[in-house]
C-alpha cells in the first residue's frame, strides 16, 4: 500500500507539476518576452521619435551657434540688465539728487518770501489809502451839506461831524435820512475799525484829539510805508 501511494505521487509529480513548469516556461517565453519586445519597440519608435522632433524644432528656432537652454539664460540676463539700465526718469532720484533738489527749492522759497511780503504790504497800503479817501470824502460831503443849511450843527464844530458814527447813522433832512458813509472801514494796518481823529482846533501833527469835531482821520499804526513815511501821517 505504501509502495503504491509513492508510485502515485511520483506519477502525479511527473505528469502534473512538470506540466505546470512547462506551461510557465511557455508563458514566459511566449508572453513576457513579447511584452518586453513591444515595450522596446514603443520606446524606440515613439518616445525617441518625439524627443528627436522636439530637439529638431528647438534647433530650428534657436539662432545659429546657440542652444535653446543657453539662449533662454541669455535672454533672462538681458532682461535683468535692461531693468538696471532703465532711464533716469524711471529709476527715481538718488539721495544726493534729493538733497540738491531740496536745497534749490529752499533757496527759491527764501528768495520768493520777500517778494510775497512786498506784494502783501503794497496791497494793504492801497486799501489804507482807499479807506482814508472814502472817510475824508464823507467828512467833506457832511460839511458841504451843513454849510448849505440842510441841517443844524454846533457852532464849535464848524459844520464838521462830531464823530465817524454820525456819518454812518446819517442826519435828518426834511424828514429823510441823509447818510454819508456805509460803514466805518477796518484799518488794514491794525486790523481794527479804530482810527485816529483830529479836530479843527488840533495841530496837524498832534497825536491827541480835542473832541470838538472830526476834521480829519489817520491810521493809528506806527509802521512805515514803502515810500519811507509813517502811516499815521498819510
Amino acid at each position: 500500500m505504501i509502495l503504491s501511494r509513492a508510485v502515485g505521487e511520483f506519477a502525479a509529480l511527473k505528469g502534473h507539476d512538470f506540466s505546470r513548469a512547462e506551461n510557465a516556461s511557455r508563458f514566459v517565453s511566449g508572453h513576457d518576452f513579447s511584452r518586453a519586445e513591444n515595450a522596446s519597440r514603443f520606446v524606440k519608435g515613439h518616445d525617441f521619435s518625439r524627443a528627436e522632433k522636439r530637439r529638431k524644432d528647438s534647433r530650428a528656432l534657436a539662432p545659429a551657434g546657440s542652444l535653446p537652454g543657453i539662449q533662454t539664460k541669455a535672454q533672462t540676463a538681458t532682461r535683468t540688465v535692461s531693468l538696471f539700465a532703465a532711464p533716469r526718469s524711471q529709476r527715481g532720484l538718488t539721495l544726493a539728487e534729493l538733497i540738491v533738489t531740496t536745497a534749490i527749492l529752499t533757496i527759491l522759497m527764501s528768495a520768493a518770501l520777500p517778494l510775497v511780503h512786498f506784494q502783501v504790504k503794497r496791497q494793504k497800503e492801497r486799501e489804507l489809502r482807499a479807506d482814508l479817501w472814502m472817510m475824508r470824502d464823507a467828512i467833506d460831503k457832511y460839511k458841504d451839506a451843513a454849510d448849505r443849511g440842510a441841517f443844524q450843527t454846533k457852532i464849535e464844530s464848524q459844520n464838521y461831524p462830531p464823530d465817524l458814527q454820525t456819518l454812518v447813522d446819517g442826519v435828518d433832512v426834511q424828514g429823510k435820512k441823509l447818510r454819508f458813509l456805509r460803514k466805518i472801514p477796518i484799518d488794514p494796518m491794525t486790523g481794527q475799525a479804530e482810527w485816529g481823529l483830529r479836530s479843527m482846533q488840533d495841530d496837524p501833527d498832534s497825536d491827541s484829539y480835542g473832541g470838538q469835531s472830526v476834521f480829519d482821520v489817520h491810521s493809528k499804526s506806527q509802521g512805515t510805508g514803502l515810500d519811507g513815511t509813517k502811516y499815521a501821517t498819510w
